[in-house]
């Protein structure tokens, strides 16, 4: 099990390295990372156990576990769709996201071989929260300013219990 960076730590809002050779220390992260999500949550990137590269793996139920390395969002549909969110890097807080609800996506898997989904509903959210990581973007980041110093509050509040 990898520890997870909490929020706070500068490598969350930072923008991710492409990953330059998918090589077995790749597939070994990968492996833990998967290993560390495992009943903890449906994603994980890479900034969120304090590497600064571009990858993610999720683990979304009805759907094969995934690897995505070097991820590209190619296309968002214009429907939106607002959904509860949480994070394990800002544990125990929820709160309303809005975002696209299609996606088009690009990625080399942990083979480095390129895959290309088309997406909807709860998968495709995840990878975009996850994708956001990798820019250095929370999803607290995605509402407007007084939900977020809110949430923040909160999350300070249950931080301390």
């Amino acid at each position: 099990m990898l520890d997870i960076v909490r929020y706070g730590d500068e490598i969350l809002v930072k923008k991710a390295e492409p990953v330059k050779n998918i090589d077995a220390a790749i597939r070994k992260l990968g492996e833990d990372m998967l290993e560390t999500l495992s009943g903890n949550g449906v994603g994980l990137a890479a900034p969120q156990i304090g590497q600064s590269i571009r990858m993610f793996v999720t683990d979304v139920e009805g759907d094969k576990h995934r690897v995505f390395i070097n991820p590209e969002i190619l296309l968002t549909s214009q429907e939106q769709i607002t959904f509860e969110e949480g994070c394990l890097s800002l544990p125990k807080l929820y709160i309303d996201v809005v975002r696209p609800e299609t996606i088009k996506v690009q990625a080399w898997n942990e083979k480095g071989r390129p895959f290309t989904l088309e997406v909807g509903g709860f998968l495709a959210r995840v990878i975009q929260h996850e994708n956001d990581h990798l820019d250095g973007i929370l999803f607290i980041d995605r509402v407007k300013p007084f939900k977020r110093d809110r949430a923040l509050r909160q999350y300070s509040r249950l931080s301390k219990a």
